[in-house]
């Protein structure tokens, strides 16, 4: 029973975390309270999540989540998932293996006994494996979301590669892409975004610097 119970709690708790605090937030009608930590990147709160969570929940009508099924790409800490789950999406949140105990924790604590289905969360390496790990059409999701994923690395075209996984030419799936702008990358990676994709500017946030993309394969 001991190691049942250890197994039990290691679930839930980061096995390694450095704690930054809390940060707290108010989406569709729920206090969220987000842990951080400072062991990765993925552990912060970025612009770019705080504004799509913002622009999902003013906009219900052109974005509705509901019964919905959703995949977070990169979910970090996990808000994102949280709101879209508040808001009665059924959600897959995926990010690097190390980021998962955080996020489920974020997860679970924010949505338990409020959510209409209780959100999953799965590992997914950019580019890596997604045939095997989330063949098509088996894993099809209403919408893909993704927020603050561009930045200086080396998984850039991974990361259009697996966005044209889940996001393919006749399927249904709409692509919702959020991000600051803070360096070339970030407007050569649009470029290539918007050749790629059937994609409009959906929102502006001049003063964060953040724009929102909505988007849907091309034949």
């Amino acid at each position: 029973m001991a190691g049942e119970a250890l197994n039990r709690r290691n679930i839930w708790e980061p096995s390694v975390y450095y704690a930054l605090g809390k940060e707290s937030f108010c989406y569709a009608g729920h206090d969220i309270s987000i842990r951080e930590s400072m062991d990765t990147y993925g552990a912060l709160i970025w612009p770019g999540a705080i504004a799509l969570c913002q622009f999902l929940e003013n906009n219900q009508q052109q974005v509705n989540l509901l019964d919905k099924a959703v995949l977070e790409l990169g979910a970090g800490t996990g808000l994102l998932s949280i709101v879209a789950s508040l808001l009665g999406a059924w959600v897959t949140a995926t990010d690097l293996p190390d980021i998962l105990s955080n996020l489920t924790f974020n997860l679970m604590r924010n949505t338990k006994s409020r959510s209409r289905y209780t959100p999953q969360v799965s590992a997914l390496a950019w580019g890596q494996q997604l045939e095997r790990n989330f063949p098509y059409p088996a894993y099809h999701y209403d919408y893909v979301l993704a927020a603050d994923v561009v930045y200086p690395h080396g998984c850039l075209e991974d990361l259009l590669d697996t966005m044209r996984h889940f996001c393919r030419p006749g399927s249904s799936t709409t692509l919702l892409w959020a991000n600051k702008i803070r360096f070339q990358s970030d407007l050569r990676f649009t470029e290539r975004f918007e050749s790629s994709f059937h994609a409009t500017l959906l929102a502006e946030f001049p003063q964060k610097e953040v724009r929102i993309y909505k988007a849907t394969a091309k034949e």
